[in-house]
């Protein structure tokens, strides 16, 4: 992806950072922190460039050699507000 491309769900400004990235393989979702990739500035959207998609995927398969894991408050959507 070039840097002058547009995010293409809400034409906002597309620009490389290394993330946290949620990424899902054959029904597992991991996370990945320190990815090279190309985020939307307005809403957040990640795109890969292919050698770094096709990493996650070998990270993914690998899942079993994941060390570490991480934990984060998990809300129920329609919770009472009162």
């Amino acid at each position: 992806m070039a840097h002058t491309e547009a995010c293409e769900f809400c034409e906002g400004v597309v620009e490389h950072r290394h993330t946290r990235t949620r990424f899902h393989y054959k029904g597992t979702t991991i996370y990945v922190d320190n990815v090279p990739a190309w985020v939307c500035t307005r809403c957040g959207e990640q795109y890969f460039d292919a050698p770094v998609y096709k990493r996650l995927e070998e990270i993914a398969k690998r899942g079993d050699q994941i060390r570490e894991t991480i934990c984060f408050p998990l809300a129920e959507y329609n919770m009472a507000l009162d």
